[in-house]
């Protein structure tokens, strides 16, 4: 296994299948749910504001990556998410708020920080005072990192159409704290 990983910039549209293969590993998914996701990223790469930035191994594989964008109350995402915040009274957050759409690491490259690193690095671009992000609501690695990073529940058992299992909104100020 190469050892030494870089975060920086990453075309995302250009590199779709690579970041996928790691989602897919990462987050178990299967080859029609890849197939789907890619007509998702391009779409949300073309969206105001939007940026990913990878990690990637001194021969070029990419090992991790994350992607964001400003919220906008009319994006899918956050129309779905917008009734539970409206239950639990943090509807605010949906404004001025990046929202971290997908992060995942390779699992031969978890606990390495390098998930840190990637949200720490997007986050630390945004214009925006505070992030949103949604997670599978189960104790995990991932809230863990997020809590740890500043991130705290808004809103909990949050179903998504299509989604197996019910999903935590969470949020933070920005800068995030660096453990």
């Amino acid at each position: 296994m190469d050892d030494a990983v870089v975060v920086g910039p990453l075309d995302l549209v250009a590199r779709a299948d690579d970041a996928l293969a790691v989602q897919a590993v990462a987050f178990g998914l299967s080859e029609g749910e890849v197939a789907v996701r890619r007509h998702i990223v391009v779409r949300h790469m073309a969206c105001r504001g939007a940026r990913a930035y990878g990690a990637t191994t001194s021969s070029g594989r990419l090992v991790g990556f994350v992607y964001g964008m400003p919220n906008e109350r009319v994006h899918w995402w956050s129309t779905v998410v917008q009734p539970y915040l409206v239950r639990e009274g943090g509807e605010s957050w949906l404004d001025d708020a990046f929202v971290i759409t997908e992060l995942h690491v390779h699992p031969d490259y978890q606990g390495r920080g390098i998930g840190t690193e990637l949200i720490t690095t997007i986050t630390g671009t945004a214009d925006e005072p505070r992030s949103l992000l949604s997670a599978i609501d189960v104790e995990s690695p991932a809230r863990r990192l997020y809590r740890s990073l500043g991130y705290r529940d808004l809103a909990r058992q949050v179903h998504f159409p299509s989604a197996a299992r019910p999903y935590a909104v969470m949020g933070a100020h920005l800068p995030l704290r660096r453990q």
